[in-house]
């Protein structure tokens, strides 16, 4: 048969590895604003002009691809070394910029070059007015290749259309890079059913860090460019969403730098974010990093021994501490992953309970809110907790799951925790009200 193939295919003059031109591992994230979408996918042989064919969907049987755009491929490669024998193994990812998209309208596309295509996808933009729209996003992070035990509900319910955006802080595929970054693929082509149909918004972890996280930076595309690898931010109705990286205070070989950078980075978009005009249009701050400010897991130095970098700073001088400045700035939530658990805490600075009231201490928080949801599923299991917990710690869970998060209004924001393991119940929720619109927060 597979002679019979070759013999075909010399006859028609083509090259028998139409498989190496065909789409996959195809996903999308937002651009520099909301009527901005990147799509980005993978070949295994190097195509033609990657091409998206979409078109807004009336009709159905009656569509046609009216619009097209054309973008760019990037070339990496994958080192094996020792276990492969220093092989190598080269990515083709392409990558094409939807721009102008009409708001509040149903698209269908499909992607490729005139070398394959593939499937027809769909996706939905936002509405025109933002400042009434109450986006539903999903929240995890640390999701592997192997016991992804959260992805089947999730296919399932971004099938059923109930999440705008994906938020997928560190960890993938356990790892990116693994075995010549086959491992890397398996877990792209997992999550185009749902990254194929919602913006799919990622920050590394420290599972991507090999060879100056290479395979994270390019295999997915986030707003700002090259820093985006890094560190960006988004507007998502009335939320302000900032995703950086934890990371470059840890791997601190590749150069500290980029912790430099993104400090002033982030200080620069609080500040803006914090003016009255953007704060009255956008009222909530959410930031999302993969390791966490605090934890009470059990043996987790990085979090549970008050010397977080990213909270107090790098170990010589505390310098670039991030949690003054989520403090300064009036950040409302903080979402991190990296242990497997989940876990609320009470509003707290510097180890401080702060509060709203005894009675309702979401309600005019006095700082930031900070979760962990980090159990999406992966072959390292769940991070146990030990039998005591601190003052400061709300709740606890080591069920398999993630997090919902719905911005009901200017006013209230709903979050809820989904355990896998439980079948899908609800195991916590909390509403942050903020019915003052103070500039500061203030112990």
């Amino acid at each position: 048969m597979v002679t019979r193939l070759v013999v075909l295919a010399a006859a028609f003059g083509l090259a028998f590895c139409f498989v190496g031109y065909q789409p996959e591992q195809i996903h999308l994230s937002y651009g520099d604003n909301l009527s901005e979408l990147i799509v980005t996918w993978s070949t295994l042989n190097k195509t033609r002009t990657p091409v998206v064919e979409y078109a807004v969907q009336e009709k159905r049987g009656a569509n046609k691809f009216n619009e097209r755009a054309e973008g760019k491929t990037v070339v990496f490669t994958t080192h094996g070394f020792k276990k492969f024998k220093n092989k190598i193994k080269t990515q083709y990812v392409h990558s094409v910029k939807l721009t102008g998209l009409k708001p509040g309208k149903s698209y269908l596309y499909h992607v490729g070059s005139e070398l394959g295509w593939s499937e027809v996808f769909f996706f939905e933009t936002p509405p025109a007015d933002q400042s009434s729209w109450s986006p539903h996003v999903v929240v995890f992070g640390d999701m592997g290749n192997e016991n992804p035990q959260s992805l089947p509900r999730l296919q399932q319910e971004v099938q059923k259309g109930m999440y705008d955006a994906i938020l997928h802080i560190g960890d993938f595929a356990y790892d990116l890079d693994s075995d010549l970054g086959e491992r890397g693929d398996q877990f792209m082509r997992q999550i185009q059913s749902v990254a194929a149909y919602v913006p799919y918004m990622t920050c590394m972890g420290n599972h991507e860090e090999r060879h100056n996280y290479s395979e994270y930076r390019n295999r997915f595309r986030m707003p700002g460019g090259e820093e985006g690898e890094f560190y960006y931010s988004f507007n998502l109705g009335p939320v302000h969403f900032i995703s950086i990286s934890t990371e470059v205070y840890y791997f601190t070989g590749y150069g500290l730098k980029l912790v430099v950078k993104q400090f002033n980075w982030l200080e620069k978009d609080l500040e803006e974010a914090n003016l009255e005009k953007n704060r009255r249009l956008r009222p909530w701050i959410v930031v999302v990093g993969h390791r966490p400010m605090y934890c009470s897991n059990k043996k987790h130095r990085d979090c549970s021994d008050q010397t977080a970098r990213t909270r107090t700073g790098l170990p010589v001088g505390n310098w670039f501490g991030l949690e003054n400045l989520l403090f300064k700035h009036r950040v409302d939530l903080a979402f991190w992953a990296h242990q497997h658990s989940y876990e609320r805490l009470w509003p707290i600075y510097n180890y401080t309970v702060l509060n709203g009231s005894t009675e309702a201490p979401y309600t005019n928080p006095r700082a930031p809110v900070h979760i962990t949801t980090g159990s999406a599923g992966c072959k390292e299991k769940t991070s146990p907790f030990p039998d005591d917990k601190p003052s400061w710690s709300a709740f606890r869970s080591t069920d398999y799951g993630y997090t919902r998060l719905q911005p009901a209004n200017h006013t209230h924001l709903f979050v809820s925790q989904v355990s896998d393991t439980k079948g899908g119940a609800i195991i916590d929720s909390i509403w942050i009200i903020k019915e003052k619109n103070k500039l500061h927060f203030s112990p």
